[in-house]
């Protein structure tokens, strides 16, 4: 049987005009209005300079046994430019999965959007200077072994969040989320409202017309005391 070392060619894909837009919309506002419930674990952290801090594009996924990259060369021969390889390891940091000569493959003959991995990397001295978006969760000289199992363009879960192939991955400085493609149009308009109220939220801050009148109705409602006083053990 074949389950685990399963490569799928082919994946449903979002719609281009809508993933570019998402490239306008900080990664925090478009996560709120998903509940909060999209964004990585902060340990996938960005260790590049991209001067572009926006990255965008379908996740092409990638499913690795803990410190092993075989499956992750063979998604580097399959991987589509504009692709946003998402890769993870099972939480592993004790072995790179990549260094400067993979990701070089990546950045200038694949010209990926960028890559996202639950594990570390190495060659962080020339990597992290790059004009190329790569998150990781650290570095470690140890590398990786090339035994298998693996599966490319299967579900997995990346930082703690599901990931499909497909799904849009959008990341900024803040970090990562992940935007299902099936409601991405949905997200998008939601987003864009609330960029807009966002951003007159911030003038007000800025000016000293901020509304905090809400702060008290929500402490009365959650049933804060208010004492006017000392504490006293």
């Amino acid at each position: 049987m074949s389950v685990g070392k399963r490569i799928y060619l082919r994946r449903e894909m979002p719609d281009p005009q809508i993933m570019a837009q998402f490239k306008t919309i900080p990664a925090s506002n478009t996560a709120d209005v998903m509940n909060r419930s999209c964004a990585m674990n902060p340990r996938i952290r960005l260790v590049s300079r991209p001067r572009d801090q926006m990255m965008v594009g379908p996740a092409y996924t990638v499913k690795g046994r803990a410190g092993d990259n075989l499956t992750l060369h063979a998604a580097l021969n399959l991987c589509q430019e504009g692709d946003v390889l998402v890769v993870s390891n099972e939480e592993d940091a004790t072995r790179a999965l990549m260094g400067e000569v993979m990701m070089a493959y990546l950045r200038y003959t694949k010209k990926i959007a960028g890559i996202v991995l639950d594990g570390p990397i190495r060659d962080i001295d020339e990597i992290g200077q790059w004009d190329f978006p790569v998150y990781c969760t650290g570095t470690t000289p140890g590398g990786p072994y090339k035994e298998g199992p693996g599966e490319i363009n299967v579900p997995i879960s990346c930082g703690g969040v599901s990931v499909n192939p497909g799904d849009i991955i959008l990341a900024d400085p803040d970090g990562i989320i992940v935007i299902p493609r099936q409601d991405a149009a949905v997200i998008l308009e939601e987003a864009k409202k609330f960029q807009a109220a966002d951003e007159k939220k911030l003038e007000a801050a800025k000016n000293g017309a901020a509304n905090r009148a809400w702060v008290e109705k929500a402490l009365a409602e959650k049933g804060y005391e208010i004492i006017d006083d000392v504490y006293r053990p």
